[in-house]
């Protein structure tokens, strides 16, 4: 930690309005909301709320920058690599603020903001501006007197819908390989996260963006959300949020304009523990992977399965290394779990654990809530489970570890596969047998053997079964953001 700053002190919030065609504007209406410090669940600002007709403003905006002959159609692929790359320098030139903000508006600890958080946004933004001018078509062999090519053409307008809990992350993820490929973007982050977004838009335009490719509205889901997935001038939207919601907007595109869909929604990892592991380093990635962020993490070992033979043990060490770390104020270097996104959150997660108890499980640590200003929660730790409980079927978002006791590899492949959800799943073992038996059975997107939470804009991220649908990240991205055109032509063909 000697290497991070302390957080900004007395923040200034500089950008609370819609920002729509490079412009930060009012909303039509003049509404506004509040966003909340976590910490202290105290108001920060008011923000501009986006509805129907801001929306609409913010989608014109995007399909004027999207017309033929425009600035931005003209523009060289390359020089779309130039625009992401000049944001990347951006955000690491105003890192500091940014983390600080980010750790104020939504209760991430701000050391992970500032030393993983920002430089991996800005990965992830250099990854897909590489990409611009390389993404290309084939030529495809036919028979004589014909010549046939594809074309990797972008999409058009595209909305993005992003979670509060990494939001930074989240909208880089989404502009990334969506401008990188030609397309516009209205975004829309959620109205509990919305400062760093709008923050973003102001480099966006400091990058020298044109006008209308990147647009930032702030606003609820059923007045901002709902309008711009049900638009029919929005050809595509890439959505990371509940599973409920996941299906409402898949349901808003059927019955308007078939838009295209990409959809990262919610999780129940397994993370399985074999004998032979490590039990250090396996109880130490067991606790990263449930508790970081302080619980709220769509891909979350939030199911930890152990060996029998090292159950016992795993769970002692696992309630000492829980009750060991600090909560407190998410801006100290020193906290390692900060509060709930809000006290609905809390509350939800304190009803999910009283359930458990009254069907039978153990409460090891924790299973309360902090008193005191802000929302937080105990880092808890629960035994005595089953699989039908509703703690082990649902996802409480919060920081709860769930440890199961299991036999042998076909029995906890069937079980960690026992589950609407298909995110993520992790695997200790030194065996490469096991690890290769664990990582081709799972069911999940993706599959961490000896690691957790080991992401790469390289590697591409999304889930199986109810944990949506298409991918984010790598070269797999692109296929979201571009539809492919084929030409065929006769050569030598008679004058029309």
């Amino acid at each position: 930690m000697d290497k991070i700053p302390p957080a900004v002190s007395n923040l200034e919030v500089k950008y609370t309005k819609l920002f729509i065609n490079n412009e930060f504007v009012d909303a039509k209406d003049g509404s506004t909301f509040p966003t909340e410090d976590p910490a202290t669940g105290e108001n920060i600002c008011q923000v501009s709320e986006a509805k129907a007709a801001d929306v609409d403003a913010a989608v014109a905006a995007a399909r004027k920058a999207f017309q033929p002959g425009s600035e931005w159609r003209k523009m060289a692929p390359k020089k779309r690599g130039v625009l992401l790359n000049k944001l990347a320098d951006l955000l690491l030139r105003d890192q500091h603020y940014l983390a600080s903000l980010e750790s104020l508006d939504g209760g991430r600890l701000y050391s992970a903001c500032f030393a993983v958080d920002i430089p991996s946004c800005a990965d992830v933004l250099r990854y897909f501006a590489g990409w611009a001018d390389k993404d290309h078509g084939s030529t495809m062999p036919m028979e004589d007197g014909y010549f046939a090519y594809t074309r990797h053409e972008p999409i058009g307008v595209c909305a993005g819908i992003i979670p509060w809990n990494v939001p930074l992350a989240m909208f880089c993820w989404k502009l990334g390989p969506c401008v990188s490929m030609g397309n516009v973007l209205v975004l829309k982050p959620a109205e509990l996260t919305p400062l760093t977004a709008l923050y973003m838009a102001s480099l966006i335009k400091e990058a020298g963006f044109p006008p209308g490719v990147v647009n930032v509205i702030p606003g609820f889901g059923k007045t901002a959300g709902s309008p711009l997935s049900r638009h029919m001038d929005v050809d595509k939207i890439a959505f990371t949020g509940s599973t409920l919601v996941g299906r409402q907007i898949q349901k808003d595109s059927a019955e308007t304009n078939l838009k295209r869909v990409t959809l990262e929604l919610g999780g129940k990892s397994p993370n399985i523990v074999f004998a032979d592991a490590n039990i250090d380093f396996a109880v130490e990635m067991a606790h990263v992977a449930v508790f970081f962020n302080n619980g709220q993490i769509c891909c979350a070992g939030t199911r930890t399965y152990v060996h029998e033979d090292i159950y016992d043990e795993f769970v002692k060490r696992s309630v000492v290394r829980a009750k060991k770390g600090i909560v407190g104020s998410p801006t100290s270097l020193t906290t390692e779990h900060g509060p709930q996104i809000n006290k609905l959150q809390k509350d939800k997660i304190l009803k999910y654990l009283e359930g458990g108890v009254k069907q039978g499980c153990k409460i090891e640590c924790g299973g309360g809530e902090i008193k005191g200003k802000g929302h937080f929660v105990q880092p808890t730790v629960l035994t005595n489970l089953t699989d039908d409980m509703t703690v082990s079927k649902e996802e409480i978002f919060g920081p709860v570890q769930q440890i199961y006791k299991f036999k042998d590899v076909s029995e906890v492949l069937k079980r960690a596969n026992n589950t609407k959800y298909g995110l993520a799943a992790a695997v200790f073992t030194n065996d490469i047998n096991k690890a290769m038996a664990i990582s081709n059975g799972i069911e999940a997107g993706t599959v961490w053997v000896n690691c957790y939470y080991k992401f790469d804009p390289c590697l591409p991220f999304g889930g199986y079964k109810q944990s949506g649908t298409g991918r984010e990240l790598g070269q797999y991205a692109l296929h979201e953001y571009t539809q492919v055109k084929t030409v065929a032509i006769k050569l030598n063909a008679p004058a029309l």
